[in-house]
């Protein structure tokens, strides 16, 4: 693999700022987005006024710390569109994901915002080694996920020539890349396997395509990860983070001359770590769950928005902003399969809508496997006792069609006689991970 390094010209100023520019940027960025939060949010209005916290009595960053958190249900208590801090009309996009309640958690975005996201995106993608003029492979989903989208405006900006394949048809996909021969492809890491599996299946080595970054995220993966997929495909794997209710892809980045952690683009957003269980505030270098809060934006600020991710902050290396560490714990159970977000909870809802209830009992596990290089979810659930087998089984096949249907995975669903699944008489082992260690 060449080197990337970064030549002469190739960075915006405020990646290389003095940390002291930095901050001072970020402050005044910080009073804007609270007042923009507080005189346009009533959410955020009561909640502030709860706290007895006042945007104007902000004097330092750390005055961040008495202000409340925003979690991922006061996005659904607030559905679809009460958190946006605009008018409606000046919402250029909206996305969305999957929620556990049966309503998704939205997002809005003005125009401002959209040039915003294309530029962190680019900016993660030449921290990646990509450069204008590079093909680059799309194949992160497209529709109401940000992945898709998001990675396709910031490729453009950047000045890459797009293939926006999405995902699926991992044939074809083999297929583009020998014969469009991009230089850069955006994919979560577990497809990009799969792509490699079909390449050999064809008869392709996959170190002699022209790949050389893949730009991996949208779920959590290792560093062993990282090597199987360098030595595999002789190029460079890095690691981009984002999540939809703070941006979308293209929050933070790796760069491509260190592989030590993703750079936090704190020009934008503003990194905390706290204790998941006190709310505390840890210092840097201290494992805790990840909070963000937005700097610019305009249709839907978040602030302290709580992610779950569990990483330690860490200080700058290839650039001045703070680093985290690779993410790949979280402190609750949320499932990310092939890129999307699942929850047992979602699982469980499905299992006890009324036509599926007569036939499935509310007995049931999901259980993680790995088939050949991709991560697979089997839900095993039991029948009522006294169900009708055949309507058992044809329960279970509704099942699986409504999983993909209202969470965008596909999903095995295996139904079992009663008393087939463990007990508990505290918490619920909803989610068994059978996959092997990497």
């Amino acid at each position: 693999m060449r080197d990337l390094s970064p030549q002469p010209g190739d960075l915006e100023p405020i990646e290389t700022a003095s940390i002291d520019e930095l901050r001072a940027l970020q402050l005044e960025r910080l009073r804007w987005s609270l007042r923009h939060a507080y005189e346009n949010v009533a959410h955020y209005r009561q909640a502030f006024d709860a706290a007895g916290a006042h945007p104007d009595d902000v004097r330092d960053l750390a005055d961040l710390a008495r202000f409340p958190f925003t979690t991922k249900a006061d996005l659904r208590e607030h559905y679809p569109f009460g958190l946006f801090a605009v008018p409606r009309e000046q919402v250029a996009r909206v996305h969305a994901s999957s929620g556990t309640t049966g309503k998704p958690t939205v997002v809005g975005y003005t125009r401002d915002d959209l040039a915003t996201w294309a530029s962190v995106v680019a900016r993660s993608i030449r921290a990646a080694g990509g450069r204008a003029g590079d093909v680059l492979h799309n194949a992160y989903g497209y529709g109401l996920f940000t992945g898709g989208l998001g990675a396709h405006a910031g490729a453009e900006l950047l000045g890459c020539t797009v293939v926006p394949v999405s995902g699926g048809m991992t044939e074809r996909q083999v297929q583009l890349i020998v014969d469009f021969e991009p230089r850069l492809i955006m994919v979560t890491p577990s497809y990009m396997l799969a792509i490699v599996d079909e390449m050999e299946r064809q008869g392709v080595d996959p170190r002699t395509t022209s790949l050389e970054v893949g730009i991996f995220g949208a779920e959590p993966w290792t560093n062993d990860m990282r090597r199987e997929m360098e030595r595999r495909l002789d190029m460079h794997a890095v690691d981009i983070y984002g999540l939809s209710e703070v941006m979308g892809p293209g929050v933070a980045s790796e760069c491509v001359e260190t592989k030590d952690g993703l750079h936090v683009w704190e020009d934008h957003f503003y990194p905390e770590v706290i204790d998941p269980v006190t709310g505390e505030v840890l210092p840097d270098g201290e494992e805790g769950e990840l909070v963000f809060t937005s700097l610019t934006k305009q249709a839907m600020p978040v602030v302290r928005y709580r992610t779950r991710d569990l990483t330690r902050l860490l200080p700058g290396t290839a650039r001045t902003m703070r680093r985290v560490e690779k993410i790949t714990g979280r402190t609750d159970d949320m499932i990310i399969l092939r890129g999307v977000n699942l929850f047992p909870t979602q699982i469980e809802e499905l299992v006890l809508g009324d036509d599926l209830s007569r036939d499935l009992s509310p007995h049931f596990q999901c259980r993680l496997t790995r088939e050949g290089n991709l991560d697979a979810l089997t839900v095993v659930v039991e029948h009522r006792e006294g169900a009708d087998a055949a309507a058992a089984r044809e329960a279970g096949v509704r099942l699986r069609e409504r999983v993909k249907a209202t969470v965008g995975v596909s999903v095995g669903v295996d139904v079992v006689p009663p008393g087939s699944v463990e007990r508990s008489v505290g918490k619920m082992r909803r989610v068994v991970d059978q996959r092997p260690a990497r």
